[in-house]
């Protein structure tokens, strides 16, 4: 699943006109990258949420036969927030765990390592694994410590002490996680990761390559700036 529905407030004036997954960086769409890189690493079939300007996302990528993909949308009259989305999109989801992507990040991760999570997943008790990046520089204080492969509060007693790191908007998680979650109502997801990670049912793994947060105008054009060059040299 990807995850588009988001009002894009911090990149106004540009998510005015144009939802934000569809905002081009280094010739292309964030959304796009996201989808050419899951059908790299095996998945055929992918579900977008959408709320604000969602016609045009539905527009763009049509039920995805150009990007060798087939796509669902699951339509929010206006935002569910993350939990709530995806619990309203359940219906579409065809297993019991699937990953899940933030259309609003650009990340160079390999969807094919979520394999090993997924089996994880439906053969033992946890119900996410989340994706953790360094903490950018406008987000100093991560979210959440990941101590041999398994992720903890930030506040949990550790030894030894590993630093705190940001997620990535990349998980995999098992449908139990949305188990009250009521679909087509308006519900955060980090509630119910802190309630499965002190259940001690959340792994976790380190990423290192290239990973942006793609929330301000100014980190777009960067990004966009950088693709470019890498792409012309």
């Amino acid at each position: 699943m990807i995850l588009a529905a988001g009002r894009g407030e911090r990149m106004r004036p540009l998510t005015d006109h144009t939802p934000k997954p569809l905002l081009a960086v280094g010739g292309k769409p964030l959304i796009v990258w996201h989808i050419e890189r899951l059908r790299a690493a095996g998945f055929s079939h992918i579900v977008i949420n959408h709320a604000h300007l969602g016609q045009q996302i539905e527009d763009t990528l049509g039920n995805g036969a150009g990007f060798g993909v087939s796509i669902e949308y699951s339509r929010e009259a206006s935002a569910l927030e993350t939990a709530g989305g995806i619990a309203t999109a359940l219906p579409l989801i065809e297993a019991d765990v699937f990953p899940v992507v933030n259309g609003d990040i650009y990340c160079e991760y390999d969807f094919g390592l979520l394999a090993g999570p997924v089996a994880r997943l439906a053969a033992g008790h946890d119900q996410a694994h989340l994706v953790l990046v360094d903490n950018p520089s406008h987000h100093p204080n991560g979210d959440f410590v990941l101590d041999g492969g398994r992720v903890k509060g930030a506040d949990a007693p550790l030894t030894p002490h590993p630093a705190r790191v940001t997620f990535s908007g990349i998980g995999v998680y098992h449908r139990a996680l949305f188990a009250h979650t009521p679909a087509g109502e308006k519900a955060p997801l980090a509630p119910l990761l802190r309630l499965a990670i002190d259940a001690g049912r959340v792994s976790g793994e380190h990423f290192g390559g290239r990973w942006v947060d793609v929330g301000t105008p100014a980190r777009l054009a960067s990004l966009d700036e950088e693709l470019r060059q890498a792409h012309a040299a």
